[in-house]
């Protein structure tokens, strides 16, 4: 579909690639990936046709449409949501409207006339066209991709206006995909979805029946998505088959070649030098030393290029807190709305007060929410956009009060809050390196220049004063600035937000050995699987807690669990069966079944002070009081496990460790359950 030959692009004295030869075909799913500022979304925009090539050529297939989605900037006003995805389809609505002009037309002619042969022969065309593009279907399709992004129906006739941009990049979104270009162009679409509004995009994207280029910090998102890679590396572009996950495996496979590879054409050159030097004056070896210098000069010799740095951010821990870190207890939050009631700039009922619609008098966030915080946890905050996350986070920082219940901090619990906008609260004027220099007096320029270029500022960026950086790099410097000094209980809401892999991965181990407490809102599966040892969902009013990362999450909520407990359950019947079977019977050792039968064969009398044990035949009734003891020892020991697991799990060592110890607790639970009820029935029997 587009081809580029020789391509390159530079901005002003900065070369971004060059010499690039790409082909794009129909069944294209690729990856664009590459540090910040090497020109992703300058090549997004020279295949969407926004931006020109300086160097080389780009040609293009008759009849290709590309759909551009920009990382922010798009406004959209004037209609409702449903109307400007709907004005997508102007060429159908059109092609609708001149249907029923030739129907009316056609009703008026003569049928045998050449005239109306004309009208029918043209709305048949029309009309199976019009089919074939699902236009009887239009607006089903676009309440599917609405839903799917998170808009709820009640959202549908609202003015586009009245949207944040975060969600009218949703809209834009919603209406490239209803388009369906024949190549889709999407810089960061995840940026501004939630988990479910992101697993939904996922799916859509595996049935897309056209070609797509998409950039995405989101790892498990290139993962699931893509099928071929495309790196900007060393002003080249470079070629990778397989997701994300394959491409990291190739390309240190790749380099690993390249260094041998190195490695045996530096030894050769080196053997060739040696040799005409050594015999270079010699006029019996000239024809072999001419011979060897046409071999070096025919060489292409190969270079390493500069190996990307790793960077290791490592924060000072801090004083340990009590075991218990935050209780809520029977906690409900609602807010006052309608008639002065503050505007807010998302979507409607059901939502966080940050997001919802002002319509109604009061909106319930959720209520009678109990739960317990203990040191080490890293707890993740899921739900919709808009079900309460960053109202319960607030909440926890104490930023805004209860409407009922209790909240209690723990001992020597110190709490540091980091907001989705937490850059308001940084100084414009300040320059970068000064401000920090202040929070940390003891580091050198060195150290503290090492420390921002971990989160990407680094040359002259690092005199820049605060108050010309970007949204996303404030937010980053702000981050960084908590993470110097932190607190003990640390309350993150979207750390992630505009962060590239390499700082996200630089975030995600400083956090991993960080000994204090975190509770943190993210979009970023892999960030939330790598990091979470509970998940509680908010949602329905409601605050559902999980235990593990978000992987056990979803399996749990698709009833992963429920099945186990049902597996362990039947497993332990089944043994319960095997054991009662392989037991010796005699002739005078009737069957359970017949043991339960009265003597005299009629119906069975029971007389006043007969139990139940008294018609059990003496075999069988020891049998089950030998078994009863049995169940007895395995409850204590099971109870004594338990406590165990428990008390482990006081004390963190790892995620890795933490996640495991909590599967096993949960098993051990569901045992004593098993064991407990095998005891009841065994004890009724002998009552």
């Amino acid at each position: 579909m587009i081809q580029l030959n020789g391509a390159g692009k530079r901005y002003g004295h900065k070369l971004l690639f060059q010499d690039a030869d790409w082909l794009i075909t129909p069944e294209s799913r690729i990856g664009l990936v590459g540090a910040n500022g090497t020109g992703k979304s300058t090549v997004m925009k020279i295949l969407g046709g926004f931006e020109t090539l300086d160097y080389g050529s780009i040609s293009r297939a008759k009849g290709i449409s590309a759909g551009y989605l920009p990382q922010d900037g798009l406004e959209l006003s004037g209609r409702s949501v449903f109307a400007e995805c709907m004005s997508v389809f102007d060429d159908l609505h059109a092609m609708e409207k001149e249907m029923e002009a030739l129907t009316h037309s056609m009703s008026e002619l003569d049928h045998t006339g050449v005239e109306y042969a004309e009208v029918a022969d043209r709305y048949q065309k029309l009309e199976h066209e019009f089919r074939a593009r699902d236009g009887y279907t239009l607006e089903a399709e676009v309440g599917k991709v609405l839903t799917g992004l998170g808009f709820q129906k009640d959202d549908w006739q609202r003015q586009t206006e009245e949207f944040s941009g975060g969600w009218q990049m949703r809209i834009s979104l919603a209406k490239l995909l209803l388009q369906k270009p024949n190549l889709l162009l999407l810089d960061e679409p995840t940026n501004h979805l939630d988990l479910e509004a992101r697993n939904w995009l996922e799916e859509y994207l595996s049935t897309y029946p056209n070609a797509f280029v998409l950039i995405s910090h989101d790892r498990y998102f290139l993962d699931v998505t893509v099928k071929r890679i495309v790196e900007i590396w060393n002003k080249k572009l470079h070629f990778y088959a397989g997701n994300y996950d394959q491409y990291l495996t190739a390309k240190t496979s790749r380099r690993e070649q390249l260094e041998n590879a190195y490695k045996v054409q530096k030894e050769r050159i080196e053997q060739l030098e040696v040799f005409i030097n050594r015999f270079r004056y010699q006029a019996t070896k000239a024809k072999q030393v001419q011979s060897r210098i046409k071999e070096l000069e025919k060489i292409e010799r190969i270079e390493i290029p500069e190996e990307e740095k790793t960077v290791h951010f490592k924060f000072p821990q801090p004083k340990p807190s009590g075991r218990i870190v935050a209780e809520f207890a029977n906690v409900a939050k609602s807010y006052k709305c309608g008639a002065g009631a503050p505007a807010r700039e998302s979507p409607p009922s059901g939502r966080s007060p940050d997001e919802a619609n002002h319509s109604v008098s009061e909106h319930r966030v959720f209520s009678n929410v109990t739960f317990m915080i203990e040191r080490g946890e890293r707890v993740a905050l899921v739900g919709v956009n808009g079900a309460g996350k960053s109202t319960l986070i607030k909440l926890l920082a104490q930023q805004e009060r209860l409407t009922a219940g209790e909240y209690k901090l723990g001992h020597e619990v110190h709490l540091d809050y980091f907001a989705q906008d937490q850059y308001k609260e940084l100084d414009p004027e300040a320059r970068i390196l000064d401000d920090l220099g202040k929070l940390s007096p003891n580091s050198t320029q060195t150290e503290l220049r090492s420390l921002l270029g971990s989160f990407l500022f680094s040359g002259e960026d690092v005199f820049k004063r605060i108050g010309v950086l970007s949204g996303g790099e404030r937010n980053r410097y702000a981050l960084l600035k908590m993470l110097l000094h932190p607190a003990n209980f640390l309350l993150l809401d979207e750390p992630t937000n505009h962060l590239d892999m390499r700082a996200k991965d630089v975030l995600l181990e400083a956090l991993s050995k960080y000994s204090g407490t975190v509770v943190f809102v993210s979009h970023d599966r892999y960030f939330i699987d790598k990091l979470a040892t509970r998940v509680f969902e908010i949602g329905d009013g409601k605050v559902e807690l999980y235990p593990g990362n978000y992987e056990d999450y979803l399996w749990r909520k698709q009833g992963g669990a429920a099945e186990q407990d049902e597996r362990l359950k039947n497993e332990l019947v089944g043994e319960l069966a095997v054991a009662r079977a392989s037991t010796p019977r005699t002739e005078a050792s009737p069957s359970p079944s017949e043991s339960a039968v009265p003597s005299n064969g009629g119906a069975s009398k029971s007389e006043p002070g007969d139990s139940r044990a008294k018609r059990l035949n003496p075999i069988k009734r020891k049998q089950m009081e030998d078994r009863l003891q049995e169940v007895e020892e395995e409850i204590g020991r099971m109870e004594a496990a338990i406590a165990l697991c428990e008390t482990h799990l006081q004390s963190f060592v790892s995620a890795e460790e933490t996640q495991r110890q909590t599967l096993e607790l949960e098993t051990r639970k569901s045992d004593l359950r098993n064991l407990m009820s095998e005891w009841e029935e065994l004890s009724g029997n002998l009552a």
